[in-house]
């Protein structure tokens, strides 16, 4: 009874409180629904949807084993907005004074707290203001010419000093100025007036703040099919961000950007830069292929559309692969009410972050050529010093290598000396650019050098598959020079000699690459002649695209039409020095490593490579896998391989650089290239693959200055000691006769 009493009484608590629940819903209703409906209607009708664009993340790169080279980093930074500037208009000053006024404020503040801001207005900083023209880059000086083209100051030469000349003679008669030249100090006082700066502003003052209304101006030059965005200061720190919301700087937005993060101090060519896109031209040609899809009315999607400052690759693989890294950016819509507070945030569009691109490279294999390259131009740097009356060291030489697979021809390293570090750039940058030897070179694909003696095993592929030589065991006799047998232009005959003058007696086509031997070789060259010599040269790539994705020089292959081009005779006797590597041939390390595994492939020259694959940011597509082409083939015999690869062979066994590769962990074939200057000048060139009986890599180094090709052997094996691991040590090659060492 008891039980059921308690029932009922908290059954009816229960509906009590539904009951007040329920009442209070109601209330709730009839004070929105009937008691408050007009104003809760105006609040729905006068919502306000704005669009706004969210940034997509640049894809990342790795290497060849999927370690991390470049990846993102999210950073604050500072945007200057002279719109946001308030003004009242019982102030009496103009919106100019208020901006420049604003902007003082905030560049005291900066220099307090030690950040960096952007100014690029090629004036020093302090007193006594002279032009940087010369310090500055290609970019910021055509900038800066537009700059002043616009504003009617000048329209010629920038000097130390002066601008030359005045456009404007009444200019020239505001200013004061009897001569032609426009000072740096009549520059500023000219920007005084044009920006409206304060008379109270100190020489000091006007340019700080010059600078950055300098910046804003380009911006906004007619010549910008789109207005850029200005960041005044990248990378800023959270505590210098407090002191900007809590002191109200007017004009300063705080925003958050993404930055490339460069994990590695190596293949800083290899890997380029990103930057803004300043130029149209550069615009117009990034969104060719969005306006190509829409005019033929194809559908745009997956197209990124390009705005100028928007960030993109300015060189290197950052540039090449531009369209895997680069993403879609998303749309947000944003709802606010009538007083301006969010209610509601989705996205319209996604935003697609840039793909996963895989090179080629093994970054831990570059880093080591890159190292074992720098370490042999120095010693010779060194060695130079030492030898000199004065110790002066010549920091001009430089260096470059190449490191292909033969199976493929894929680039596994590029190394240049001197070099520098994507990382540290920045801060680097005004001591890189006047750092002898020019860093920025990439020697491995940019600089070009006459071959020398590596050019001979093409030669022999030459001699022996046209039949200049009826087999590979055919011998000719060598003296210490060679003369050429007829009459050129009505001259005697000529004789070139031998560099040692000694004479080889009869040399095979095997003991002439052992022995390097130029007179067997002028033979050739005049047997084969020149359009011969240059179809097999073209077809192993010299002077030729190697295929490489970043921007390469091909050189030039030695021959008549070159020579024309240029308004010059091509003679008989030149023939002979080309098929000695001489005259007028230039190519790059790439091009000579490439033409070696191109001869072990067995005459199929591939593209070398530096893109293995892409997949989306997430993995779970591949976008892309690299598959060889074949560029050029030329027919080469299993006996003549078999020849050269054994002339090869005994150098590094029994040759010139045998002491070298004694050392070397794997079976090796190689070729050496002594380049005469003048001057008493050589350029060293080495050429080498391995393992010798199952090729896997093929390896070009060149050095400026660096006297005979055998000098490099040192560097060449440690490059290959570097790429083959322990286990894979195999056993040096021993020609038939030769002792076991």
């Amino acid at each position: 009874m008891e039980d059921e009493k308690l029932f009922f009484r908290r059954s009816n608590i229960l509906l009590g409180i539904f009951l007040l629940c329920l009442a209070c819903f109601a209330a709730i209703l009839y004070n929105a629904q009937i008691v408050n409906q007009s104003t809760y209607l105006a609040q729905s009708t006068t919502q306000v949807t704005t669009t706004e664009t969210v940034e997509t993340s640049r894809g990342i790169l790795t290497d060849r084993n999927g370690k991390v080279l470049v990846s993102n980093q999210q950073i604050y930074s500072v945007t200057f907005d002279p719109s946001l500037v308030p003004n009242p208009k019982d102030s009496g000053i103009s919106n100019d004074r208020a901006v420049a006024l604003a902007l003082l404020r905030l560049l005291r503040l900066c220099q307090e707290q030690g950040v960096t801001w952007t100014d690029n207005l090629p004036v020093t900083a302090q007193a006594p203001y002279t032009y940087t023209i010369s310090q500055v880059s290609d970019t910021q000086r055509s900038r800066f010419q537009k700059f002043l083209t616009q504003m009617g100051w000048s329209d010629t030469e920038l000097t130390a000093n002066t601008l030359q000349p005045l456009m404007s003679r009444s200019l020239r008669n505001d200013l004061g100025l009897e001569a032609t030249a426009l000072s740096c100090k009549a520059l500023l006082e000219q920007m005084r007036k044009v920006f409206d700066l304060p008379d109270t502003f100190a020489d000091q003052e006007v340019r700080l703040v010059s600078g950055v209304l300098y910046e804003l101006r380009l911006r906004t030059l007619k010549t910008n099919p789109v207005t850029e965005l200005y960041v005044f200061a990248h990378d800023v720190s959270p505590e210098f961000i407090s002191l900007l919301n809590d002191g109200n700087f007017s004009g300063a937005v705080v925003s958050s950007e993404s930055v490339r993060l460069y994990n590695t101090d190596y293949a800083a060519h290899i890997l380029g830069r990103v930057g803004p896109i300043y130029d149209k031209e550069e615009r117009a040609a990034l969104n060719a292929p969005y306006t190509a899809a829409k005019e033929a009315g194809e559908s745009t999607d997956g197209i990124r559309w390009y705005y100028m400052d928007d960030k993109v690759g300015k060189s290197g693989v950052e540039k090449a692969f531009e369209t895997y890294l680069a993403g879609l950016d998303g749309t947000k819509l944003i709802t606010t009410d009538q007083s301006g507070k969010k209610t509601s945030e989705l996205y319209s569009i996604e935003p697609q972050p840039g793909g996963t691109v895989a090179l080629t490279i093994d970054i831990d294999f570059q880093a080591q050529v890159e190292a074992a390259l720098a370490n042999a131009v120095q010693q010779m740097n060194a060695a130079n010093a030492a030898e000199s009356e004065d110790g002066t060291v010549d920091n001009t030489r430089g260096g470059g290598a190449a490191v292909v697979s033969v199976a493929d021809s894929s680039i596994l390293a590029l190394a240049t000396y001197p070099t520098y570090s994507q990382r540290t750039y920045e801060e680097d940058l005004p001591i890189l650019n006047t750092t002898p030897g020019g860093p920025f070179v990439n020697r491995a694909i940019s600089g070009t050098y006459a071959p020398g003696s590596t050019f001979k095993p093409m030669m022999a592929v030459a001699a022996l598959e046209e039949g200049a030589l009826s087999s590979p065991t055919e011998k000719i006799r060598v003296p210490g020079y060679w003369t050429y047998p007829e009459m050129i232009a009505g001259s005697k005959p000529f004789t070139v000699y031998c560099s040692s003058r000694v004479d080889h007696g009869r040399l095979n086509v095997s003991q002439a690459i052992t022995e390097s031997c130029n007179v067997f070789f002028y033979e050739m060259g005049y047997r084969l002649g020149i359009e011969t010599m240059n179809r097999y040269a073209r077809a192993f790539g010299l002077g030729e695209p190697t295929g490489i994705e970043i921007e390469e020089k091909t050189g030039i292959l030695a021959g008549p039409e070159e020579r024309e081009a240029k308004g010059e005779i091509w003679y008989g006797g030149d023939t002979v020095q080309a098929a000695i590597g001489q005259s007028d041939n230039l190519f790059t390390p790439l091009q000579l490593a490439n033409y070696i595994a191109t001869l072990l492939r067995g005459g199929d020259r591939l593209d070398a490579h530096l893109l293995d694959t892409v997949t989306s940011y997430d993995g779970s597509e591949t976008i892309f896998t690299h598959e060889p082409k074949v560029l050029s083939s030329i027919e080469i015999s299993d006996s003549t391989l078999e020849a050269v690869k054994k002339g090869m062979g005994n150098l590094v066994t029994s040759g010139s650089v045998a002491k070298y590769f004694k050392d070397c962990t794997v079976s090796a074939g190689a070729k050496t290239g002594s380049i005469q200057l003048g001057n008493d000048m050589t350029n060293g060139a080495f050429v080498c693959f391995a393992p010798f009986e199952n090729p896997e890599i093929a390896v070009a180094i060149v050095i400026e200055r660096g006297g005979s090709g055998a000098a490099l052997a040192s560097t060449a094996v440690e490059i290959l000691n570097c790429y083959f691991a322990e286990s894979d040590i195999g056993t040096v090659f021993v020609p038939e006769g030769q002792l076991l060492p």
